[in-house]
């Protein structure tokens, strides 16, 4: 294989997956499905769809030695991805209980597991394959000082998506470019910075909602990241780049692509894979959303996570549907 340009440093579980008819409330028993176990994990999702959208990528991380870890080593395998770097550790495989309603959106549960185990230490011990990688991407589904040491030690391109939301210190937020977010996330942030977090939908229609999602990515700008971009769902993508000579910035609105959502379990980490993909390829940030967008609109038209991403191919079939 030759040297990757995405190396992604992240979790890997196995999703259980269950539907129900609604979310139980506090108290509540529900029937629901029986499980369906799926690979997922936000890192080795990511791994797997920049692997389908023809990257080449390795993934750095830990399973346990266990049915759950065979699935997932099968499925990242299966993609193309390196596994020089993911580890077999004496833990069980992370898990991710997914609760999907029958408007695919989904509630979702994560028992760490091995995860636990991407330490510091492992990570200086697979230091060559991330150090100098054009594209590193993390997630935060691993220890946090992990996070850290990659963020603030890569040479390359650091793309990070705060997921699931938690407080970033400031050299790991300056060290994002972009910072990967959506707008429960990004409202995390700036709320632990102490700034205004936008909650609700703002009035004015389409155009009130595209400008206040502007405001929420260049507020997220002021906590130091190069670049943001803001997830939307069904309404897109915000892009925001700073701009070093006047200390302002680019913002630009990304459409979505109009699909009917069976489960948006992985969505949001096939649009980071794409993206990463893209941007190693000298993508501009805007054209990389572009695309991520896209493979996210695929995506959600079916079931499970890694097995719902879709191929370059695949996409390109979307565009002609769409006439682009």
């Amino acid at each position: 294989m030759q040297t990757p340009q995405v190396v992604v440093v992240g979790s890997a579980n196995a999703d259980l997956v269950l539907d129900i008819d609604h979310r139980p409330a506090p108290g509540e028993t529900i029937i629901g499905s029986d499980v369906v176990t799926t690979p997922g994990g936000k890192g080795a999702n990511q791994a797997v769809a920049a692997g389908k959208m023809g990257g080449s990528v390795a993934f750095v991380g830990c399973v346990g030695d266990d049915d759950h870890g065979a699935l997932l080593r099968d499925s990242l395998a299966s993609a193309g991805v390196d596994l020089t770097q993911l580890r077999t550790v004496e833990a069980p495989t992370g898990t991710a209980t997914i609760m999907v309603t029958p408007d695919g959106e989904n509630s979702i549960i994560v028992s760490p597991g091995a995860n636990r185990h991407v330490t510091p230490a492992v990570l200086e011990e697979a230091r060559s394959s991330w150090a100098t990688a054009p594209v590193v991407v993390l997630q935060l589904e691993i220890p946090l000082e992990s996070v850290e040491l990659v963020a603030t030690q890569a040479a390359g391109r650091v793309v990070l998506n705060a997921a699931p939301a938690a407080p970033l210190p400031a050299r790991v937020l300056a060290a994002a470019d972009p910072l990967v977010v959506n707008e429960s996330e990004a409202a995390f942030l700036l709320q632990d910075a102490g700034g205004e977090s936008r909650p609700g939908q703002p009035p004015g229609g389409q155009n009130g909602e595209r400008d206040d999602a502007a405001r929420t990515a260049q507020a997220l700008l002021g906590l130091g990241p190069r670049s943001v971009v803001l997830t939307l769902g069904s309404a897109g993508a915000v892009v925001a780049e700073a701009q070093e000579d006047d200390g302002g910035a680019d913002v630009a609105h990304v459409p979505a692509v109009r699909v009917e959502a069976v489960d948006t379990t992985g969505a949001g980490d096939s649009f980071v894979g794409a993206l990463a993909v893209e941007l190693a390829a000298g993508a501009g940030l805007a054209q990389a959303v572009g695309l991520a967008t896209r493979v996210a609109a695929v995506a959600v038209t079916r079931r499970g996570a890694q097995t719902s991403f879709p191929t370059l191919e695949e996409v390109g079939r979307l565009d002609a549907e769409a006439g682009r």
